[in-house]
């Protein structure tokens, strides 16, 4: 794995909020968006938050990864492996070859691509490299709204959607959420807020502990 590099931040809240304001036909307002807000509608996903951008570097990445992330709709730069360009010979390159891989997403594409690549019927690897991009996100102040709300296909529709292979993880989560709740609190699973508070929970005390 790759560590994640954030190239550019494009994040204007006032902008976002009076793209809203216009769509239920209010006029523009130079108050801030508070953080409710922020979240409310990241959840939500209405169309203002395309107009949240962040653009990233995978230096180093695996060109089997890169091309699993190239799949997606959103704009990505990889480094090219051509013979004319680089002086090898194109055909004894190994997929594990590393390139070096930008990639352009609002927050809209952000979500749909976390939801299959924090999969646990993701490749491990692609996978990983996910979950730090997520990290990198959750630790920078002006993204972390954004991050806590990347979750897996399973947490957002609230159980596994995968017809092909099951992974069991949403099985896990619920086993250890179960243990660590009462009953009342484990309604709440049915709230999306609240489910993507305990995933997030779950997924910074093992990226904490990883990097102890």
């Amino acid at each position: 794995m790759t560590k994640t590099k954030l190239t550019k931040i494009d994040i204007d809240w006032k902008h976002v909020k009076n793209a809203c304001r216009t769509t239920v036909n209010k006029k523009e307002s130079n108050k801030e968006a508070t953080t409710k807000f922020k979240t409310d509608l990241l959840i939500s996903e209405h169309s203002p938050i395309r107009r949240i951008n962040i653009s990233w570097l995978w230096e180093d990445i695996k060109s089997w990864v890169a091309t699993h992330y190239s799949r997606h709709k959103n704009e990505c730069y990889i480094s090219t492996q051509r013979t004319d360009r680089t002086g090898i010979d194109r055909d004894k390159l190994p997929q594990g070859q590393l390139v070096r891989m930008e990639n352009d997403a609002n927050a809209q594409q952000l979500i749909d691509i976390a939801r299959k690549r924090l999969c646990y019927c993701a490749s491990k690897e692609t996978r990983k490299q996910f979950e730090d991009l997520k990290q990198t996100l959750h630790d920078n102040e002006e993204t972390r709204e954004l991050a806590d709300i990347l979750v897996p296909n399973c947490i957002y529709r609230l159980g596994c959607p995968e017809g092909f292979s099951h992974c069991k993880f949403f099985d896990k989560f619920l086993d250890n959420y179960n243990e660590a709740i009462s009953y009342e609190e484990e309604l709440n699973l049915l709230d999306i807020k609240s489910r993507y508070d305990f995933y997030n929970k779950g997924f910074y005390k093992v990226v904490d502990k990883l990097n102890a």
